[in-house]
């Protein structure tokens, strides 16, 4: 009789978890949909799937961590607290992207967000000479705005990575897209951007994003990269 009553109390603990976490979700699914200005299409955004991601995550832990009696309070406690901290992660890298996409627009730099990561893609035929690591004079400006939009988001580690096409030898690809990706870094630091928060890679070929059989692939994979990562 004891062992039964502990465990029907166990099971309602966690069905209350349960349907507290559900009803976040879905109050979080319901009010935050928004609309993207570039596609027109409705999205959650990040800001919503990091609350939510955030609130499971503190859920279990908070669970996991708390004593028997106070496991269903811990519980709740952590969903809150994951919530909130995944949330916030989310609105702040979504009001990044907002601000690069508006700055960046009709620039030829795609913007692209992948989880809580925002990819800058700068295409090499806008950005370099041929077979040159000295950035164009005229990709200045761009470079102008991004530098000033990561001072103003200043709580994101940026990756530099240049990348060749397949063409010529390794070895000068490879110098190739290491002074490329540190010329782009070193500009950046001449406008102002922390040089901690700042690496820069070469990978001369070995992440293409399209065939190096063909010119018009060989010209997408030429192409300088900045990752920003949310800060821990």
């Amino acid at each position: 009789m004891v062992i039964k009553k502990r465990l029907d109390g166990l099971n309602k603990s966690r069905s209350f978890v349960k349907v507290f976490i559900l009803l976040i979700s879905a109050f979080l699914l319901s009010s935050c949909m928004t609309y993207d200005p570039y596609t027109g299409e409705q999205k959650v955004s990040n800001t919503t799937k990091g609350a939510g991601i955030g609130a499971v995550t503190g859920a279990v832990i908070g669970a996991a961590t708390s004593s028997k009696k106070d496991r269903e309070k811990g519980a709740l406690t952590g969903a809150l607290v994951g919530g909130a901290i995944g949330g916030g992660v989310g609105n702040y890298m979504d009001r990044q992207e907002a601000r690069l996409r508006q700055q960046l627009q009709g620039s030829g730099v795609q913007v692209q967000r992948q989880g809580d990561n925002i990819r800058l893609i700068m295409p090499g035929n806008i950005t370099f000479a041929v077979n040159r690591y000295e950035i164009r004079s005229d990709f200045y400006n761009v470079l102008d705005s991004v530098g000033l939009v990561l001072q103003e988001f200043n709580k994101t580690s940026i990756k530099v990575s240049g990348h060749t096409d397949s063409t010529g030898s390794y070895e000068t690809n490879q110098t190739l897209s290491e002074k490329r990706a540190e010329s782009v870094k070193q500009y950046l630091q001449s406008r102002g951007v922390v040089a901690g928060r700042i690496q820069a890679y070469g990978y001369a070929s070995r992440y293409p994003v399209a065939s190096n059989d063909t010119a018009y692939g060989r010209e997408q994979n030429r192409r300088v990269e900045l990752e920003l990562v949310p800060m821990q």
